[in-house]
């Protein structure tokens, strides 16, 4: 499962408004190689589920992981950060077992 704070809810309520996502978009979050660390975490918002898509809502919030990447982030929390070492949101993952310094790599 994947959860959202409530500070990731906020956010992510105000980008989509800010964006004028359509209606039915979700938050598509996934993995992909790169980074520092081995792994890169990816968020877009998107309207098209494909096949083998795992679905989690929370808060209202629709998160959409394909299978390959759900085995990386079952568990993770996605949050939001607004303080001074940076703005936006993190992942709480509790599968990386290391992290860049900036948060948006991580190794398992």
């Amino acid at each position: 499962m994947i959860t959202v704070s409530p500070a990731a809810k906020d956010y992510i309520d105000r980008l989509m408004a800010d964006q004028q996502a359509a209606p039915n978009s979700f938050v598509r979050v996934g993995v992909k190689s790169g980074g520092c660390s081995g792994l890169e975490y990816k968020l877009d918002f998107d309207t098209v589920q494909k096949e083998g898509d795992q679905v989690f809502e929370d808060k209202g919030i629709t998160v959409v992981v394909d299978m390959k990447s759900l085995l990386y982030l079952y568990g993770t929390e996605l949050d939001y950060s607004g303080g001074l070492n940076g703005k936006g949101l993190t992942f709480n993952n509790p599968n990386a077992s290391r992290t860049c310094s900036c948060g948006e790599s991580f190794a398992v």
